[in-house]
This record gives C-alpha cells, structure tokens and sequence, in this order.
C-alpha cells in the first residue's frame, strides 16, 4: 500500500468521524449552555439537573440520525475500504 493511499483513506475516515460525531456534539453543546444559562438565572446547582436532559436529547438525537450514521459508515466501508481489501 502506498503513502498516499494510507493518508488519504485515513484522512476519509476522520472527516467521516467528524460528520457523524457532529450532531451529538452540536446537542450536547446547545443543551449544555442552555442548562447552564437556566442554573444562573436560577441558582440552582443540582449536577442531575445538567446530565440527565442532556442525555435525554442526546439518546433522541442518536436515534434521529442514527440512519444517517449508518449509510455514511457503510458507503464509506464499501467504496474505500474493502475495495482495498480486494486488491490485497
């Protein structure tokens, strides 16, 4: 296998990683400031009141986008890794 190939197909998959992380994280991130926003208006400090919500829109947005997730792995899978696979 070459360099460029290696380098490339790793460079795939990060950007592939990037993708499917990218709604959990963009939800845990708006969650997590608006939950805070809220304790500071409030001054309630209770640490169930910032994990169990944002797990909460967590497991829903994972579930939402789950297909999504999905397809992007499997055509990552089968147009750029078992290809090389084969030619081995």
């Amino acid at each position: 296998m070459q360099e460029a190939v290696f380098f490339d197909t790793m460079r795939q998959g990060l950007w592939i990683a990037v993708a499917i992380s990218a709604p959990l994280l963009t939800v845990a991130l708006v969650m997590g400031v608006a939950i805070g926003l809220l304790q500071a208006l409030t001054s309630v400090q209770e640490m169930t009141l910032t994990f169990v919500p944002k797990v909460g829109a967590m497991i829903a947005v994972f579930w939402v986008s789950m297909t999504f997730m999905s397809s992007m792995l499997v055509s990552f899978f089968t147009d750029h890794i078992v290809p090389m696979i084969a030619a081995i």
